[in-house]
């Protein structure tokens, strides 16, 4: 008898566990599903391939990123399309959110057609010198700037996926970038993910006056020492 009303307890506490979870996994999508579900737009995407922009500097000031080391560097400009790109993720075995889906089929979502190395920084709030209170997405941008960082292409989100394998289990990185339309009307920015489930391409609806908690760690640009190959 009490055996098994420890197992109804352990039941009942587990169940918005198990709820959670279903949750997430309903959230997430394997990248097939995302050509399945856009075939006339995905057709199409090998004719949005543009070459990347040179990111400029951002302003000076009397402190500068000399003390932010590179943490790590990745090469976008790699995929024709958006087909193949999706194709490397199923290859990949990572799932895409829902949010993060709408990021990419968006019109504003586009690949480069250059092969450029990026020198990434990923930097917490903290980090940054911001406060707790002023932890806004705006004033993360603008402080981020002016130490000589600078925003990334949104391509830049799916490639740091395809290229951070080993991201530790935990670990959830926002894509410093220009946020995107989603089709809902809502904006939206990457975010690059492992919850234990799996490696994950996640979205991130947000505004110029979200707050963020000052652990929350952002990516962005080093520098623009890029070595370019067209294909």
């Amino acid at each position: 008898m009490k055996t098994a009303y420890r197992a109804c307890s352990l039941l009942i506490l587990c169940l918005p566990v198990m709820l959670l979870v279903t949750r997430q996994a309903q959230a997430q999508c394997a990248p097939r599903d995302v050509m399945r579900r856009n075939p006339g737009f995905i057709a199409s995407s090998s004719e949005t391939v543009r070459p990347a922009p040179r990111p400029a500097p951002g302003p000076a000031s009397s402190e500068s990123i000399a003390g932010i080391g590179v943490w790590k560097s990745i090469q976008v400009g790699t995929f024709a399309s958006k087909k193949a790109l999706y194709g490397a993720f199923e290859d990949a075995d990572c799932e895409i959110g829902d949010t993060a889906e709408q990021i990419l089929v968006a019109s504003e979502f586009k690949l480069s057609g250059v092969v450029t190395k990026l020198d990434l920084v990923a930097a917490s709030i903290t980090g940054l010198g911001i406060a707790r209170d002023n932890a806004t997405l705006k004033n993360i941008y603008a402080r981020a700037q002016s130490l000589g960082l600078t925003l990334a292409a949104a391509e830049v989100g799916p490639q740091l996926r395809l290229q951070y394998l080993d991201q530790p289990m935990g670990e959830f990185l926002d894509i410093a970038m220009a946020p995107i339309r989603t089709r809902d009307g809502a904006f939206g920015i990457f975010n690059v993910a492992n919850g234990g489930a799996g490696l994950l391409l996640l979205g991130e609806t947000v505004t110029d006056e979200m707050k963020f908690d000052p652990s929350s760690r952002f990516v962005f640009v080093r520098q623009t020492d890029v070595a370019q190959v067209h294909q």
